[in-house]
């Protein structure tokens, strides 16, 4: 329940009654905004949110022969998808990859054309109410209303995800410890910094313990200490037994957070494994960087061509993969172990930007 002292418009505090607030808040407008979150009570199987009571399958998400056309764009082509239980699995591809339809058709927000898709065991979108009953969702974009303070969307969340009456302020408490949000409950959202501001969607979405959790780019245009910020976070659900799915386009982000990776282009999984098993199947151990003016990287980039050497530009040097083959006619240059960019330039030919 919220709070009876809240802090309304431009940090002006007044003393309300909860009634009062909660028809303030105006449940129906809630319902309209959050609608990606909202679970309809009529819709609930469960004496209580969080408490696993629908299928256990093995698999948390199960999508197989998918496909997504917006118009003439086919945005998914074709997608077999599954993601174990209890890891943390990164879908990892450049801008227009078709990530983000993907997350929606998680939550039935966009409908397959084709294929078949199943959410914790729930068949999608037949049973998409009960399945995002079960899972947290933290969208791309920011939809927090800047009206109200952390504890009151927390307080909004916790009611529409029916946690119990009796939980609810323990479940709002944890969620703030979670975000690292506790000295920030009272401060209205358009007050927040937008790390915070991230963090309080990463709450919300973890309001009632969801079996699983949906993290479309959750560290987009953040600066790298509040990207670190949300590692840590993000790490701590993993080790906690969470199920993550996380789609990015940070090559660091899901080489430093994911057990398993997809990469995806043009709607299509085209390599999975873990961050070392891409890296070595894709581009080997070591990688020789060899630097030099525009002119003779072009130079050298053609005799790599001639000599069937794999490389690419990166920055201002050449990178040439699976150095650790090379017989003594390598250029002169820098020798570094190879990473998970070097295997998705290799997969996709398009450098992450």
């Amino acid at each position: 329940m919220i709070g009876a002292w809240a802090t309304r418009g431009y940090g002006r505090e007044s003393h309300i009654r909860s009634g009062a607030m909660d028809r303030r808040i105006g449940r129906s407008r809630l319902r309209r905004r959050l609608q990606f979150d909202l679970v309809k009570p009529e819709t609930l199987n469960t004496a209580a949110a969080g408490v696993p009571t629908g299928p256990s399958p093995s698999a948390a998400i199960s999508m197989s022969g998918v496909v997504k056309r917006f118009g003439p764009i086919t945005a998914v082509d074709g997608l077999d998808l599954e993601v174990p239980s209890g890891v943390c699995f990164g879908l990892l591809g450049p801008n227009g990859a078709g990530k983000s339809t993907t997350m929606r058709m998680l939550t039935a927000q966009a409908l397959a054309d084709e294929g078949e898709i199943s959410v914790l065991g729930y068949p999608m979108p037949q049973d998409s109410k009960q399945a995002r009953l079960e899972m947290g969702v933290v969208p791309q974009l920011d939809n927090l209303d800047v009206e109200l303070t952390c504890r009151q969307i927390l307080s909004v969340f916790a009611w529409l995800y029916r946690v119990p009456r009796s939980e609810r302020e323990d479940a709002i408490d944890r969620a703030l410890r979670i975000a690292n949000l506790v000295p920030r409950a009272g401060t209205i959202v358009r007050e927040l910094s937008g790390g915070m501001r991230r963090r309080l969607l990463v709450a919300r979405g973890l309001i009632h313990r969801p079996r699983l959790v949906l993290l479309d780019e959750p560290t987009v245009g953040l600066d790298p200490q509040v990207r670190q910020e949300l590692w840590t976070l993000i790490d701590g659900l993993r080790a906690a037994g969470t199920t993550v799915l996380m789609s990015t386009h940070y090559i660091e982000e899901a080489e430093r957070l994911a057990d398993t990776v997809a990469v995806m282009s043009a709607g299509r999984i085209i390599a999975q494994g873990t961050p070392g098993e891409l890296v070595r199947a894709h581009a080997g151990e070591r990688v020789l960087e060899v630097f030099g003016t525009p002119t003779q990287l072009e130079q050298m980039s053609e005799q790599a061509s001639r000599n069937g050497w794999a490389s690419r530009r990166s920055g201002p040097a050449l990178a040439i993969l699976r150095a650790e083959s090379f017989d003594g006619d390598a250029p002169r240059g820098i020798m570094r172990p190879a990473n998970l960019e070097d295997a998705f330039v290799a997969l996709t030919g398009e450098e992450i930007e």
